[in-house]
């Protein structure tokens, strides 16, 4: 497994934001409201992924036993998260693009705007936790090439 890309991220937020943007196109006027806190679920996982990663440096640092499974499992999940908050962030961006020229005229999406922004941001947040995560996975530079 690789470390994450940007060009992995950067499509993942470009598919987001299309799909999610045709679709509120077509079916705006269909669509239940949008939550305020939908994307504070994003800002959870954020949370934990960034407590995790310093637990995983922590112990790294100090040179205590951390199995290479583990290391494998945090890793999986930092690339998965990673991905999901592009992904997230190209949609949510897209309901901001599109609600933001019609919150003047409609009140629902006045109303959903809030929402959007939120959602934006929690993402991107969740991006940078999943990164970082990843980041504190990596294998110190010991300096020594032949070990």
């Amino acid at each position: 497994m690789q470390f994450t890309r940007p060009r992995e991220l950067i499509v993942a937020g470009l598919v987001g934001l299309v799909v999610v943007y045709l679709l509120f196109e077509v079916a705006y006027g269909r669509m239940p409201s949008l939550p305020t806190a939908a994307g504070g679920t994003l800002l959870v996982l954020a949370g934990i992924e960034v407590g995790l990663g310093f637990v995983v440096r922590g112990r790294i640092r100090e040179g205590r036993v951390v199995t290479g499974l583990g290391i494998a499992r945090a890793v999986a999940l930092a690339k998965a998260s990673s991905l999901l908050g592009a992904l997230m962030s190209g949609a949510w961006l897209a309901a901001v693009v599109f609600l933001a020229p019609q919150s003047g005229r409609l009140t629902a999406a006045a109303s959903d705007l809030p929402a959007a922004i939120v959602g934006t941001a929690c993402a991107g947040i969740l991006v940078g936790a999943a990164l970082w995560l990843e980041h504190c996975c990596r294998a110190p530079d010991t300096g020594d090439r032949d070990e």
